[in-house]
């Protein structure tokens, strides 16, 4: 634009961002859903493959529902997720995520089921996890009064955590009982 045309030249820069801006919303309001469309596509393939898990985590929760059994409770391949606070190591993991039937409490008690390539790795692992639940961002991540038990069996660690104050069913100090007989403790200091 020449001076002369009688044109602000700020004017054409407000102009334009004007125009910009009404593009810009245009394209937002489009993506929100006014020209979206309904249709959701259908998955081609599973999000995620499912877990290969090796023979010592089926041998350590045959244990576990043996060890559940002698004090009258049981448990079963969890059909809902859940995933506790855990360490690094653990987050990683493969993992069997197991239910326990408890009579006074519908939602049950869970307990995990690690997988490990060697036993050393287990023992590692679960250490890990103990110093974490004694660390600030694992102390956050559970009840003050929660207590947890931490058990390597071969190259598996199993973990289960509970709170008494919270804890809808009696039985449920019956499960960290029962876990004592399995494997062999990682002691949890808190």
């Amino acid at each position: 634009m020449s001076p002369d045309s009688g044109a602000r030249p700020g004017g054409l820069r407000r102009s334009l961002k004007g125009a910009l801006a009404a593009a810009i919303l245009a394209l937002i309001v489009a993506g929100c859903g006014i020209a979206a469309s309904t249709a959701v596509p259908a998955p081609t393939a599973p999000p995620s493959p499912a877990p290969l898990l090796s023979g010592a985590v089926t041998v350590t929760a045959t244990q576990v529902d043996a060890a559940l059994r002698a004090v009258g409770l049981s448990s079963t391949v969890s059909p809902v997720p859940f995933r506790p606070g855990e360490s690094p190591t653990l987050a990683a993991a493969q993992r069997l995520v197991l239910k326990v039937t408890l009579p006074d409490d519908e939602a049950g008690a869970f307990i995990v089921v690690y997988d490990f390539k060697d036993a050393q790795t287990a023992y590692d692992a679960g250490r890990e996890m103990a110093a974490y639940l004694a660390s600030g961002p694992g102390r956050v991540q559970f009840a003050n009064d929660a207590r947890a038990v931490i058990r390597q069996a071969g190259s598996t660690i199993v973990f289960f955590s509970w709170s008494p104050a919270t804890a809808k069913d009696p039985r449920t100090s019956s499960v960290a009982t029962a876990l004592e007989t399995v494997g062999v403790d990682v002691p949890v200091v808190r």
